[in-house]
């Protein structure tokens, strides 16, 4: 029973972080119609710079800092949201079909960094010894009353900053800046005619998008204690993003955060029974898992093409000066 407790901790800690990546592609997809496929870069360059800062010296790697982990987590959002805005400045400007195909090689030249400068990430070593913020800090009356009480602290911690990214995610939509975006995804000449700088409002959203999948990033690197090329392959750190965010419904925050749930749950109980077959047979259960997901997504395209829980319109903030209460007249 402890041991399905503990697994039950680890399950929510993955669906929280991957709830972070759906929740930052939904700003740039759902929000802005922008065509990512390069997520892995940024989940990516988050995680190497939390645990670049925040390990101890080390020969093989740059690193020795020992900041602490909010610094560390801080410092993956930033760098991320620098490498978007870099690459936002050059990509944004073109048609979807070809920021995909550009987001795609920026993905490509962040993963042979990554496998090829030892000297900065270890290269295909990885970079071990990450610390965890609440590792030995758990109270002895938690551990009295939850199993794995360090990996529960963590669980929370993470479910904390999904929380607050969902809030901010939410506040967006319903601002007028939302409305901008959703203005320029739906229709792009009638918002430039409004005066909206396309530009700008887009490398925004690339960048809150990116800096919200380099904190995953970060977190991802903190939890799992050990980060390397392979962890960040396009199939864990894109593909499955993807699918959960179009499981779950574009443009709508719950949905990503639905379609999370939805595909780690089938993602990991696949796996559970693939590695109970005979050894011949595990080797070839990869790609069923794959397959699977793409079986779900058809299912989900044909049957509910806006995903679980689709685009709903934005209630208005209160107090948002930009709308018109009832009964009142807005200034001249």
């Amino acid at each position: 029973m402890e041991g399905l407790v503990a697994y039950g901790f680890f399950f929510l800690t993955l669906v929280g972080i991957y709830g972070l990546l759906a929740l930052g592609l939904n700003v740039q997809w759902g929000y802005a119609g922008m065509l990512n496929i390069g997520v892995a870069a940024f989940f990516a360059v988050g995680a190497y710079t939390s645990a670049i800062l925040t390990t101890a010296p080390s020969a093989s790697h740059l690193g020795g800092f020992e900041m602490p982990v909010w610094i560390g987590l801080l410092a993956a959002m930033f760098m991320s949201g620098l490498l978007a805005i870099f690459v936002g400045l050059i990509t944004l400007n073109l048609r979807s079909d070809y920021l995909a195909i550009a987001s795609i090689g920026i993905a490509e030249i962040v993963r042979l960094v990554l496998t090829n400068e030892g000297w900065l990430t270890g290269g295909v070593r990885g970079l071990a010894a990450v610390p965890q913020p609440t590792s030995g800090r758990a109270p002895d009356w938690l551990a009295a009353l939850v199993p794995a009480p360090d990996q529960f602290l963590y669980m929370l911690l993470v479910l904390l900053l999904l929380m607050i990214v969902y809030w901010a995610n939410e506040r967006a939509w319903r601002a007028p800046w939302g409305r901008a975006l959703r203005g320029l995804r739906d229709n792009e000449a009638a918002a430039r005619a409004m005066g909206k700088n396309a530009l700008a409002f887009r490398l925004q959203a690339f960048t809150f998008g990116s800096m919200v999948m380099g904190l995953a990033g970060g977190a991802y690197a903190h939890f799992v204690g050990f980060i390397s090329p392979e962890a960040f392959h396009p199939l864990y750190a894109t593909f499955l993003v993807w699918a959960m965010l179009i499981v779950g419904g574009s443009g709508n925050n719950r949905g990503a955060l639905v379609g999370a749930f939805v595909i780690w749950i089938i993602w990991s109980g696949s796996e559970f029974i693939i590695t109970r077959l005979p050894e011949d047979f595990i080797a070839r259960g990869a790609a069923v898992r794959v397959l699977l997901i793409g079986i779900v997504l058809q299912v989900v395209l044909l049957w509910r093409p806006r995903g679980l829980l689709p685009e709903q319109p934005p209630r208005p903030i209160e107090n948002d000066r930009s709308i018109s209460s009832p009964g009142r007249t807005r200034p001249r």
